[in-house]
């Protein structure tokens, strides 16, 4: 048994391999946009699938996607079947690779920056909020999450985050609403409701 976990092991080392040279390929070919700096953005967004399928062909379904992931920084619950997360890779040039996932189907979004530090998570992160998601070809929506998860730990960025996203996206309310105890016509100022709001959701 402990020889055929091995060898499982081996092969799915020898096939991440491949995905990722295939990744370096890609991102090589990403655009740079003075908007967009650090970070490089492809004209729409890749479906993972599509990579894994250039880079392995037939053997693509014995492919483990989660073998690539390196860290996740925020997933998003509402109930049991509908979830959104960002994460990000780092490929062997210490490229980050940046990706999104709603439970269907795996995006690469854009690529920037070395694996060194968190900067150019939070330049993705911000980018993401402040357009809803336009910036990388896609569209945030749903409302004030149930449950939230990140591997960032300061809150205050987390804070200024949903503040930005909720106000772009013009779902304020949904925030309010998921705060219980709130009197009628009590308007705070949206930035605390939202600490409100993430102290009773962030779950570690």
């Amino acid at each position: 048994m402990c020889a055929l976990q091995d060898m499982n092991r081996f092969s799915q080392r020898q096939l991440t391999v491949r995905v990722l040279e295939t990744l370096e390929s890609r991102v090589k070919q990403f655009r740079g946009r003075e908007e967009h700096w650090p970070l490089r953005v492809p004209a729409e967004p890749i479906l993972l699938t599509d990579v894994i399928d250039e880079a392995l062909g037939e053997e693509a379904r014995r492919f483990d996607v989660d073998a690539l992931r390196t860290r996740t920084l925020l997933q998003l619950q509402w109930d049991a079947d509908t979830s959104w997360e960002v994460w990000m890779i780092a490929l062997p040039s210490k490229t980050k690779v940046y990706f999104d996932s709603d439970g269907h189907e795996t995006r690469l979004l854009a690529s920037g920056g070395r694996n060194e530090g968190d900067e150019n998570d939070r330049v993705f992160l911000q980018l993401l909020a402040e357009t809803a998601g336009s910036a990388f070809g896609i569209e945030f929506s749903g409302g004030a999450p149930a449950r939230v998860r990140s591997s960032i730990s300061d809150r205050p960025f987390l804070v200024d985050f949903f503040v930005n996203l909720f106000e772009v996206t013009g779902d304020e309310e949904s925030i309010r609403a998921a705060i219980p105890h709130r009197a009628p016509g009590d308007r705070r100022d949206f930035q605390h409701d939202v600490e409100d709001w993430l102290n009773r959701t962030v779950k570690s």
